[in-house]
């Protein structure tokens, strides 16, 4: 069971409706995660514009989808692995994609290289080291991608984070977080 409530959008607030219903229009349905941050719209607010203004990076969609399933099975967060295993489907991954990029792998050297760092920021709480950095440069990273990076997997740790203190309530096809994660998260 939730532990904060996810706010109906046609009963919200002034403020969260009108986030609500902009998220309604874009994505077809407006998912727990923003149902729940509505409560308060200053959350939503900022959720909101950090993964929009992030839309605008040089990363693809396609890449930051993975970095958010590398992110979240690192954090065992269940409702993201769920919701970015749909919205990776919708911006092009295949089932073996997805599942390589839960463990940070990818059949792609650069992409791989991506998902390696985004798991070392995540495991060592940002505090990676220069032979990190150097790797990831290594396979054809520049110094914007790699703030890029950074951004993506920090917006991914808050979603995870407000995931689980919430509980949200999964309404995405459900997906298991493995078993045995290589982190110390």
């Amino acid at each position: 069971m939730s532990r904060l409530n996810a706010i109906d959008p046609t009963k919200a607030a002034a403020k969260a409706k009108t986030l609500l219903e902009g998220v309604q229009k874009k994505l077809g349905m407006a998912p727990n995660l923003m149902r729940t941050m509505a409560n308060s719209p200053a959350v939503l607010e900022a959720y909101l514009g950090f993964s929009n203004t992030l839309a605008q990076s040089s990363l693809s969609a396609k890449l930051r989808e993975q970095i958010a399933l590398t992110v979240g099975e690192a954090n065992r967060c269940q409702y993201c692995l769920a919701a970015h295993t749909a919205l990776g489907k919708m911006a092009g991954l295949g089932d073996e994609e997805i599942a390589d990029s839960r463990r940070g792998n990818s059949t792609d050297r650069k992409t791989e290289a991506v998902l390696q760092f985004a798991r070392k920021i995540v495991t060592e709480r940002g505090w990676v080291s220069d032979e990190d950095v150097a790797s990831v440069r290594t396979a054809g990273v520049n110094d914007a991608e790699i703030a890029e990076i950074v951004a993506t997997v920090a917006l991914n740790i808050f979603t995870n984070y407000f995931n689980h203190v919430a509980v949200t309530e999964v309404d995405f096809p459900e997906v298991e977080p493995a078993k045995s994660v290589a982190c110390a998260c």
